[in-house]
């Protein structure tokens, strides 16, 4: 048996041009392997009746001949090239054993071993195979061209891999987008579940980011490139699973360091099982059946095999799921995990400020859509995460944004914009100036702008300016700030007006990841955060975490990881992979929640939450889980068969067929049973069963 699951995972193939791609399976005879065991198999089938029904020797011989030679001859080349390397493969000594059958007369039972050997082996491969086929298949979506528009607005068709940055392609309603970008023009709706998981089609619209491989619905989309064909989300996954497949975790280079002393250790036993009973006075061929015989059953092939199937299989679908994990040691790692550590933006919450509060001022004589549309003109030519969420805030309700003019920014304070006949600023409270004296009356003008009226004609009720410092702007701050929303002060002509909550969104499914996680750890799971402690203790009592650590520093959070491990924790940190970085690199294992797989989240992160879903997280903690169990299960079954068919052999007399069959059974057992993790159910029971514990 080969001893590393991943020895056959080829570079994944070209991209088929098909406009619904189904997963590609590899067939039974594609495989060199499987050729050579189904011809052994025949010409075994033919030399046996021969045997049986009393021909000539030559008659049986020749296809038993040529079964040994079919069956034996990959595994004897690799086993002599391992050989000259100083190394002992199990797979020469299994050719050994059947050659020494056949010198002792036993033919059919050492041409039987190289036939189950074979098989097995040919099963081996198509497991591999389907493994690999299983991250290949992603590559399967992409189409096989992309429509490229030229400057001069001409098309061109050309295969996506030379799409480069900033070229513009026209993707027709029903086709797959080429390459990963953003929409320049069009709407439309796209089927991205093959990146992201989700289940109905997505709304598209100019500025939204698309996947490549993913498909277009009714809509026509002009889309700008934004990654290169080999930086696309689809080939992180693909190129990052294959690069965890050649990893080996603790467990396996454990076993592979045992394997060579174990391995010389059962020749010289196999020695001594043909030489002692020999120099009783038994005879040479009972002696040398008896030494084949062991050699077979003592040999290691299972419990080689009992550790990557398992972890290979966790890995590849759990990349399928959007969930890149870097390599075996991490996958193993993850299961081991007793504690967890969450930050809270981008982690806990989704990252995107969003208006929670608008509050006109007493006096003011503004409504709230009136003050908000107010705040939307002056913020909309700013590029601040808290200008797009009132911008955002007033195209959601449906407003008329007016067009500013003269704007101007100040870092760490707002910015100012006029407005109609009016300058009007949005920012932070502390920072902005102190209000004007005694206000008039401000009849509030939109300027000009679609649908926003002509040049001086008001656009809301006149804004009456309260009295210099009215205490309702304060108030109003301190309230919002006491509910863990970010304050934002609107001023017209330095007076203040209004004020606007911002908050980020809990994720809704963070209340029910940290429930998971605490049943999987038996340990609540702590917020890390650099934010104020309001916000934090607000946040933590939203989603049931107890102990919460506020206004950290990076390296503050990499402290309160340490510490925690020095207390004998197995750490796992879940952060967006920017600022969390460090605490990630400490962990036992980090996590990063990855937005469409950003680069600094896969460089720093053990693994990469792709489609950015929290319960993703507690999914695959569950996954590795699994992983480790039946990886304890192979060495199990491994150890319970080489023990019994070597007691056998050793005490009686196991015959050499019926060994054959027990160990390359065994063998072919564990195998298939860590392969059980490439099923689409082992996925969905991963995260079910974390969701049923926190139940």
């Amino acid at each position: 048996m080969s001893s590393v699951l991943t020895d056959r995972l080829s570079p994944a193939g070209a991209a088929r041009a098909e406009p619904a791609a189904p997963r590609r399976r590899t067939r039974v005879f594609a495989l060199p392997e499987a050729r050579w065991a189904a011809a052994a198999t025949v010409l075994f089938l033919i030399a046996l009746p021969l045997q049986l029904t009393g021909a000539p020797g030559w008659a049986w011989g020749v296809p038993y001949a040529l079964a040994y030679a079919a069956g034996g001859w990959e595994p004897a080349w690799a086993g002599l090239r391992a050989l000259a390397e100083k190394t002992l493969d199990v797979d020469l000594l299994m050719v050994v054993a059947a050659l020494g059958a056949a010198a002792v007369g036993q033919v059919m039972d050492g041409a039987l071993l190289i036939v189950i050997f074979a098989t097995s082996g040919a099963l081996e491969a198509l497991a591999t195979a389907r493994t690999a086929d299983s991250v290949r298949g992603l590559l399967d979506l992409a189409p096989a061209t992309a429509t490229r528009l030229r400057s001069d607005g001409t098309e061109e068709t050309v295969a996506p891999a030379d799409l480069t940055v900033g070229d513009t392609v026209l993707v027709r309603p029903g086709e797959r987008i080429g390459a990963d970008g953003r929409v320049l023009d069009g709407t439309s709706e796209v089927d991205q579940a093959t990146i992201t998981g989700e289940p109905l089609p997505v709304a598209k619209e100019p500025g939204d980011e698309v996947f490549a491989g993913t498909l277009n619905g009714t809509g026509a989309l002009r889309v700008r490139v934004g990654r290169d064909a080999a930086d696309s989300v689809i080939a992180r996954i693909v190129r990052m699973v294959q690069e965890a497949s050649e990893t080996k975790a603790p467990t396996q280079l454990f076993i592979e360091k045992v394997e060579q002393r174990y391995s010389l250790g059962m020749v010289a036993a196999t020695l001594a099982v043909f030489a002692v009973p020999l120099a009783f006075g038994a005879a040479l061929t009972e002696s040398l059946l008896r030494a084949m015989t062991f050699m077979i059953v003592a040999s290691p092939c299972a419990v080689v095999l009992a550790t990557m199937p398992p972890l290979l299989s966790a890995i590849a679908n759990a990349g399928r799921h959007g969930v890149l994990v870097k390599s075996a040691v991490v996958m193993e790692r993850l299961g081991e995990v007793d504690a967890v550590a969450l930050d809270k933006t981008g982690t806990l919450t989704e990252g995107t400020p969003q208006v929670t509060d608008v509050v006109p001022l007493p006096g003011a004589g503004l409504t709230e859509r009136e003050l908000l549309t107010l705040a939307a003109a002056a913020e909309h030519p700013s590029e601040h995460p808290l200008a797009r969420a009132v911008t955002d805030a007033a195209r959601a309700r449906g407003l008329t944004v007016p067009t500013s003019r003269d704007f101007t920014s100040t870092p760490g304070v707002g910015v100012t914009a006029t407005v109609g006949t009016h300058r009007v600023t949005v920012g932070a409270p502390p920072r902005l100036p102190a209000d004007a004296t005694d206000g008039p009356v401000l009849p509030v003008t939109t300027g000009q702008g679609d649908g926003a009226g002509t040049p001086g004609e008001p656009a809301a009720a006149p804004v009456t300016a309260g009295p210099a410092g009215s205490p309702a702007a304060p108030a109003v701050v301190a309230d919002l700030e006491a509910g863990g929303r970010t304050a934002v002060v609107v001023q017209v002509d330095g007076v203040t007006v209004g004020v606007l909550g911002i908050a980020d969104r809990v994720r809704a499914d963070a209340a029910v990841t940290v429930a998971a996680l605490t049943a999987l750890t038996r340990v609540p799971p702590m917020l890390l955060t650099g934010d104020n402690p309001r916000a934090a203790a607000r946040l933590g009592d939203e989603v049931g975490v107890r102990d919460v650590r506020a206004g950290l520093l990076p390296e503050e959070k990499v402290g309160a990881v340490r510490a925690e491990q020095k207390a004998g924790r197995r750490m796992l940190v879940v952060g967006d992979g920017v600022n969390d970085a460090p605490a990630l690199a400490a962990a036992h294992a980090g996590v990063a929640m990855g937005r469409a797989g950003s680069d600094l989240a896969l460089e720093t992160a053990d693994a990469v939450i792709v489609r950015d879903e929290l319960a993703a997280v507690p999914a695959v903690v569950a996954l590795s889980r699994r992983a480790r169990r039946l990886v304890v299960q192979n060495l199990v079954v491994a150890g319970v068969f080489i023990s019994g068919l070597v007691v056998w052999d050793l005490a009686g007399t196991l015959p050499l067929p019926l060994g054959v069959l027990g160990h390359e059974g065994s063998t072919v057992l564990v195998g298939l049973n860590g392969l059980r993790l490439l099923r689409e159910a082992a996925w969905t029971e991963a995260a079910r069963a974390g969701t049923e514990r926190a139940a």
